[in-house]
Order: C-alpha cells, then sequence, then structure tokens
C-alpha cells in the first residue's frame, strides 16, 4: 500500500521520527528500525522472525521495496530525501527503512526444543559491531540460536542490525534473567558448553560430536566470568607464532564454521 508523503509532521510517520536507538526507546519502547536494502530483504523473508509493520522509503527507492512483494497491507511511505532526513533527524543515504516490534523473550526450553547441534552463548558483549558480526556468522553457518545473558548489548540495536545483514532477524534468539548463568542454563538442557581459550584443554577440531554443543562467547579483555567458565570445557584455536588475540566475532565465525561442520557431518 504505497502512501506518498509530504509533511514531516504527519501523524503516520511518527515511528520513524529521530530513529537514533536511545530516541526510539524512549518514544516506542518496543520498536525497533532496520535499514538498507540487504537487512530489508532479509527483514521482508519467510525466514525472518520478525515482520515489519511499515516501511519508509525515499522516491528513488520504490522499485527496489515493490520487488521485495510486501504485503498489500502493509503501509509503505514514500517521501523525497529531504523530507526523509528531516524525519529520520540524519541523512539516510540508503533511502529504506523498515518499522518492527519487539516480542518477549521466549523462554529457553522453548527456544532450544527442537535440539538444535550448535548454539552460540553471549556473556558480556557490550560492542554493537562484534553483537552484530555474531549474529551475521551464526546465520551464515547454520548455528540454531543465540543465547544472550542480561549484561549483553541489544541485538536489535540498529547499528547491530546492519552489521549483522539481517542475520539478527532469522536466527531465534532470547536474553536470560539477571540472576541466570548461560553456561549453567544450556548445560541443564543437555548441551556441552564449550569455552575457547589460548589454554584450552582441546583444539576446536577435537571437539566431541556426541551431542549438542553450545559456544560461549565474552567480552574482549576481561573474557568468561569464572562462574561461566566453571561449567564448560576449553577449546583452543591454534595461532601462529604465539600471538593469541583474536576479535570475538571473527572468533566466532572461525569456531562456528568448524563446529556446524563436524556436526552436521558427525565427525
Amino acid at each position: 500500500m504505497i502512501i506518498p508523503v509530504t509533511d514531516p509532521a504527519d501523524p503516520r510517520l511518527a515511528p520513524f521520527m529521530n530513529v537514533r536507538d536511545r530516541d526510539l526507546r524512549q518514544a516506542h519502547g518496543d520498536a525497533f528500525i532496520a535499514e538498507g536494502e540487504s537487512v530489508l530483504a532479509v527483514f521482508l523473508s519467510k525466514g525472518s522472525h520478525f515482520r515489519p509493520e511499515a516501511l519508509l522509503v525515499a522516491g528513488n527507492r520504490i522499485d527496489t521495496a515493490l520487488a521485495w512483494a510486501p504485503p498489500d497491507n502493509m503501509p509503505i511511505y514514500v517521501a523525497d530525501q529531504d523530507l526523509m532526513d528531516t524525519v529520520v533527524g540524519f541523512p539516510i543515504h540508503r533511502g529504506l527503512l523498515g518499522l518492527g516490534r519487539r516480542a518477549p523473550s521466549p523462554p529457553l526450553a522453548d527456544l532450544l526444543k527442537g535440539r538444535p547441534r550448535v548454539v552460540v552463548g553471549l556473556v558480556g558483549i557490550a560492542n554493537h559491531d562484534n553483537m552484530g558480526g555474531i549474529f551475521r556468522n551464526a546465520a551464515a553457518f547454520g548455528a540454531g540460536a543465540v543465547v544472550l545473558d542480561a549484561t549483553s548489548c541489544d541485538p536489535l540495536y540498529r547499528k547491530a542490525i546492519r552489521v549483522s545483514v539481517g542475520g539478527v532477524l532469522n536466527v531465534p534468539f532470547t536474553r536470560l534473567g539477571s540472576n541466570a548463568g548461560v553456561a549453567a542454563a544450556v548445560t541443564g538442557l543437555g548441551y556441552r558448553v564449550l569455552a575457547l581459550s589460548p589454554r584450552g584443554a582441546m583444539r576446536l577440531h577435537e571437539v566431541p560430536t556426541d551431542r549438542p554443543v553450545a559456544l560461549l562467547l565474552g567480552t574482549e579483555g576481561p573474557g568468561l566470568p569464572d562462574a561461566e567458565m566453571a561449567h564448560a570445557e576449553t577449546v583452543r584455536i591454534d595461532m601462529a607464532g604465539g600471538f593469541d588475540s583474536l576479535n570475538v566475532a571473527t572468533t566466532s565465525g572461525i569456531a562456528l564454521y568448524e563446529l556446524t561442520r563436524r556436526m552436521t557431518e558427525g565427525g
């Protein structure tokens, strides 16, 4: 449903006003914004766990939006570039925005009831680039779910969604309560928890494939807390020349490639 708009004060555009995440959460607490062609292609796909309520697009991007075959009853607000920039609050060069709504985090047991063979656990991930990169890798290598602790940053932050290239929208996830440990929670559901460490007892390719695994990742620098490590088996990625530092998103890509390959092939 294409709706031309010419007034930045049009009340129908209110959810798109000042889409910086802090402003958005204050004005529309359950809303999130996805931007850009690659992300919105995922948002409008059958694989997305969220559905856009509306799109705001620049006039020269309407053909792109229609190519995704959006539902007939979904509003597609079309504005010129200057008006769009005024509404959003900064130059939005991609010219494509989608409005979504958050849902309550599902119970962990429900999230993992299908027993996905590889899941990701995140503890204290505070950087939105890293969050997005991890979700992008989880989507790329077929991880079945992501479990976040209470201190990790918001996967539905606009930058995290953008960096994930939409992976945040099609990899199911949940956030645990403030007193819940990720490792203990997934161990209780029968998962082997793997914590990466330069001094890990196992090499990555030596991980047994007899039961599902949870790859546990912590913030760069401090790493994983002792309480999480107590429920984990340590695994290492050997590096050249004694170098022992990888970005956490890069680490997730290496580990997820190997783990999903081995779990799928059974060896």
